[in-house]
Parts: structure tokens; C-alpha cells; sequence
């Protein structure tokens, strides 16, 4: 029955009910999944939904720990049009990979030292020289240097790093786990979130944001964001971010207002994020990212900067797989007797024989033994206790906080180099 659940489509009928709601102000979902994407990754629908293939980032959405994902982008209609207004998948496929660049990149290079692999684009259509060899013209596959705008109707617009264009959006979708599908990603949907980038503070504003955040911290003030269920809640650098959740029948509901605040708090209040945002900075290099999501061929590679392989160097800095340390199959599997066993982990970065998947897919046992315990959370719709999949309550949480120096520091136990870009070299 829990696997007849989780193949089950529960975001059509989302899709035919906001439709018919006139006084709903929100995102009503535009994307048809069952028409699929095209062999550059855009939504066959023509919604211009593009998907995007990445690394899912680090504990919580990995498979083993109770969740698949996707990830969908699109950029406003002048990045997808010709200057004359005409629209152009040459044009848009640029503008893309003008972006790759600009988000992609690792952040401590300069604007001069960016070196991107990007998919097949058309240098003639930007008017200058993006690769770097001293002429422009002909189909290219690396962006060296940042170009200072954006091309085609977008031309006006300035490509700023690691900052989005107004107006681009994300698509999430959070899945259920089905052994035998790709990478995992079930039909069932446990949200569907969605953000838009509205407004686009200065460089000049965005240390005194940051500043603002941090005097109310000190101060005891929480968080107060603009907005409500029915349009999403925006965050001060411009995001609104809007969700819908499973209620106790399995149909896709909106948030309530607590609810979206949970969202906010990843979105807005964490220091690793690129522009509010995750997927985008750790997607595959080129043509390969531009797909549905697909973990397979993806290898253990470290972050930017780093030169241990990432998931090597989470298991090592947690001693778990988990932020719990409570998933016992990971324990298992490469922590025989307690201690971690680096050689077999290291196979699934480059050179070895196996890829991400040998390290985050849980068995079939453990996938099922997943969606059944968050099957019962969402009958019991007590998200206000938080959405984290646990089989069996964690021994690894302290069931009171004292006061105190907790010697993290002193022990070394405190890093500050962890960071969303990957070296794909």
C-alpha cells in the first residue's frame, strides 16, 4: 500500500484546483510534468521551465535520509527573446550559460579568473568574446571572464555574480522515495515550493540588510516577513517563496503562515545560501546539468576550495550520516565498529568505480520503512514539530540544554570553510 502511495500523482489535481479558484492571489503551478523536457532540459510545455542536474546538497536531502528532489529555473521573457523581440533558444540558451557563469563559479575567483564550462552556445549572438581566445564568433563551451550584461532583449541588464535577474524564478518539488525509479524520485509529492525574486536590493543596501538581521538578533527580535499564505512570504533581499504541503489525505494544500515561516528560515537566515538560493551553484558543468535531476554518473567531488571529497568530509566531520547521527544503515555501511572507513567511501569519488549513489540511496527496505514513518506525519499534520523522516526517535538530541561552554571550539569541532560550490576540475 506505502508503495502504491508514493507512485500516486497528487499535484494534478493542485493544479486543477487552484486553477479554478478566482479569488487565489498565488502561484497556481504551470508546470505539466507528465509532457517531460527536451534534450536541452526545457519543459516541453512550453512554460519555459528549465530542470536543473546537481549535487543535492549535504544530510537533509539525500535519499537515505527520508527525501528526493527537483529542481526547476526560469528566467523572465526578455532573457529568452532577441532584441527585435522574437523569441530565440539560441538567445536564452546564452543567457543561460552568461549565468552559469555568474552564479556557478567559485566565489573567491575574480570576475577576470572565471573559467566555466557551459553548454554549446553561439559566440556572435553576445558580440564579444567570451571564451577568451581573442575573437568572437562560432559555437563555444567555456565562459573565461564575466561579460558585463546579459544578451539579446536582456542586454540592458548587468550581469551581477552570484545575484540573480529580477524576476527569475524557482520550481522545488520534494518527493517521496521509489526504489525503483530514477535516482529515487517518486511520483508523490510531499511540497511543491516556489520563489520569485521581485525586487533586487543594491550592493550598497545589502550590507546594512545584514547588519539590520543581525542588531535584531542581538535584541531578541524575530523575524518578520512581508506577505501571507495566499502569496508567499518575501524575504529583505526580495525573494517571495510560496509552498504547499500534503494534508492529512495526501492532497497538496497550502502552507499555513507557521509553515512558510519554516521555509523562510533555510531561505533567509542561513550564511551559505547564493542569492537566497541552493540548487544552482552545485549543478553539474554544461549540457550534462541542463536535464532532470539524475544522480547517476555523479561522483564524490569536493567543495571549492576543499581537497577531501565532500560527503567524505561530512562523514568525517559528523561521524555520521545524518545530522542526527541516527541512520543506522549509513552506520553500517561505513562506520564499521564505529570508525569510518575512508577507502570505501573514497570509491565513489573520481577515479573510483562507483558514483553518489553507492553513498546516499538507502536500500529498498529503509526507503519503505522512510515514506511510512512520513506517511504518519502527515496524517497526524504536525509540521509544527518539524519534517525531518526519523524511523525511531534519535538518541543524538538532548532532552534539556544547559547553560555552558560546550568545548566545540576547543576541540576543534567548529569549521567554518563549508560552502555550496563544488570543483568539478
Amino acid at each position: 500500500a506505502a508503495l502504491q502511495y508514493v507512485r500516486e500523482d497528487n499535484y494534478r489535481s493542485l493544479v486543477e484546483a487552484l486553477r479554478d479558484r478566482s479569488d487565489y492571489p498565488g502561484y497556481v503551478p504551470d508546470l505539466d510534468f507528465d509532457q517531460g523536457f527536451d534534450t536541452d532540459g526545457f519543459a516541453n510545455d512550453g512554460s519555459h521551465w528549465r530542470a536543473i542536474r546537481y549535487k543535492p546538497f549535504l544530510g537533509t536531502f539525500w535519499a537515505t535520509n527520508g527525501s528526493t528532489d527537483d529542481v526547476f529555473i526560469r528566467l523572465p521573457s526578455a532573457f529568452r527573446t532577441d532584441a527585435g523581440g522574437n523569441y530565440s533558444r539560441a538567445v536564452h540558451k546564452l543567457n543561460y550559460a552568461i549565468l552559469e557563469a555568474a552564479i556557478c563559479a567559485d566565489p573567491s575567483q575574480t570576475d577576470a579568473l572565471i573559467d566555466r564550462e557551459v553548454e554549446t552556445v553561439d559566440e556572435n549572438l553576445a558580440g564579444f568574446d567570451l571564451d577568451g581566445d581573442g575573437t568572437v564568433g562560432g559555437s563555444i563551451t567555456r565562459i573565461k571572464g564575466l561579460p558585463s550584461n546579459y544578451t539579446g532583449a536582456a542586454s540592458n541588464i548587468s550581469v551581477r555574480r552570484n545575484l540573480y535577474p529580477t524576476g527569475t524564478e524557482f520550481l522545488h518539488t520534494v518527493r517521496y522515495i521509489d526504489p525503483d525509479a530514477t535516482s529515487m524520485i517518486a511520483r508523490r509529492m510531499k511540497e511543491v515550493r516556489y520563489s520569485r525574486k521581485l525586487i533586487d536590493p543594491s550592493i550598497s543596501e545589502r550590507p546594512k540588510i545584514y547588519s539590520r538581521e543581525m542588531n535584531d538578533k542581538e535584541e531578541g527580535r524575530v523575524p518578520i516577513y512581508r506577505g501571507g499564505p495566499d502569496l508567499g512570504l518575501r524575504n529583505a533581499f526580495g525573494w517571495q517563496l510560496q509552498g504547499f504541503i500534503e494534508d492529512e489525505k495526501g492532497r497538496l494544500r497550502l502552507q499555513t503562515h507557521e509553515e512558510h515561516v519554516f521555509c523562510m528560515g533555510c531561505h533567509s537566515s542561513l550564511g551559505v545560501t547564493c542569492d537566497s538560493t541552493f540548487t544552482l551553484p552545485r549543478k553539474v558543468p554544461g549540457a550534462a546539468g541542463w536535464r532532470y535531476q539524475d544522480i547517476t554518473g555523479i561522483q564524490d567531488i569536493p567543495q571549492a576550495g576543499h581537497n577531501e571529497p565532500e560527503i567524505l568530509t561530512y562523514f568525517q566531520r559528523v561521524q555520521g550520516g545524518d545530522e542526527f547521527r541516527a541512520n543506522d544503515e549509513i552506520l553500517a555501511r561505513f562506520f564499521p565498529g564505529g570508525v569510518l572507513d575512508e577507502n570505501t567511501v573514497r570509491t565513489a569519488s573520481p577515479g573510483g568505480a562507483n558514483d553518489i549513489r553507492f553513498l546516499i540511496a538507502p536500500s529498498d527496505e529503509r526507503a519503505m520503512r522512510l515514506n511510512k514513518a512520513y506517511m504518519a506525519l502527515v496524517k497526524s499534520q504536525r509540521f509544527d514539530f518539524g519534517r525531518d523522516t526519523v524511523i525511531s526517535p534519535p538518541a543524538n538530541v538532548h532532552p534539556s540544554i544547559q547553560n555552558g561552554d560546550t568545548q566545540l571550539r576547543q576541540t576543534g569541532k567548529v569549521y567554518s570553510d563549508g560552502t555550496l560550490w563544488l570543483d568539478w576540475n
